[in-house]
């Protein structure tokens, strides 16, 4: 793991720590419990044209602010309503602009899955996602190594959160296991955080057939949507691009018009 990582880790190892003291167990799991009934990813990117998970992101650790205003309730009924897939937010608060309230609020907004993107580093931050509303969690190889992705992917499952495994690099196709239902190739070197959509092309021949494969990061237009369509991809999750506009759901809309659909 690199130095940028390691320390993104050992940040969230600290604030995991202290959001266990502030909440209980028993509190989270009586929350879970009650929250609305899980939403499929897997189904939702396999019948939706274009497949674009769509991301609430206001900030990153390589551009800074990208939209430091950006509201929730804003922007979330924009995606559902100019075609996205799904959902993904952001609720890492230093790197990203983030907060897990942003999934709670997000939750009465849409009918759609809910991606509660995260550095998952505990069992605690599953409860976490599923008491907030969210359907879906994101378990990245580089972070986890093997044995842990699939110990949480087990965990995740048991509490009814689909699972994205995020792998950056043939080594690390490891973590991957029969609990994982979407499988998504980061463009992003986490070394650099220079962003190359030819990895996602180089990876795809060696993706587990099982799982719905996506490509993350670096698609900034339908042309490279597209041919990433044709090696094989049926979905992608998308940030940047769209909330560095004005009208975040316009520019999705626009996106995916250019994809033919």
């Amino acid at each position: 793991m690199n130095n940028i990582l390691s320390q993104i880790v050992e940040r969230k190892v600290r604030e995991v720590t202290l959001a266990k003291e502030q909440c209980s167990l028993k509190e989270l799991n009586r929350m879970a419990e009650n929250a609305p009934a899980p939403r499929s990813l897997r189904h939702s990117l396999l019948h939706t044209p274009g497949g674009i998970i769509s991301e609430f992101k206001r900030r990153s650790p390589s551009k800074g602010w990208i939209a430091e205003k950006a509201r929730v309730e804003d922007i979330i009924p924009q995606y559902e309503s100019h075609g996205a897939a799904a959902l993904s937010i952001l609720t890492d608060g230093e790197g990203f602009g983030g907060a897990l309230q942003d999934v709670r609020t997000a939750r009465p907004l849409t009918s759609l899955p809910i991606l509660r993107k995260d550095f998952v580093v505990d069992e605690f931050q599953l409860l976490e996602a599923r008491a907030a509303g969210a359907d879906v969690c994101l378990l990245i190889a580089a972070v986890l190594g093997k044995s842990r992705c699939h110990e949480l992917a087990r965990t995740a499952h048991s509490l009814g959160l689909e699972v994205l495994l995020e792998i950056h690099s043939e080594e690390e196709l490891d973590a991957w296991s029969p609990e994982v239902d979407v499988i998504g190739v980061n463009n992003r070197d986490l070394r650099t955080f220079r962003t190359a959509p030819a990895n996602s092309h180089r990876l795809f021949p060696a993706l587990p057939k099982e799982s719905v494969p996506i490509s993350e990061s670096g698609i900034l237009s339908p042309d490279i949507a597209r041919e990433l369509q044709t090696t094989g991809f049926q979905g992608f999750l998308i940030g940047e691009a769209f909330m560095a506009t004005a009208t975040p759901g316009e520019a999705l809309a626009r996106f995916i018009n250019g994809l033919g659909m």
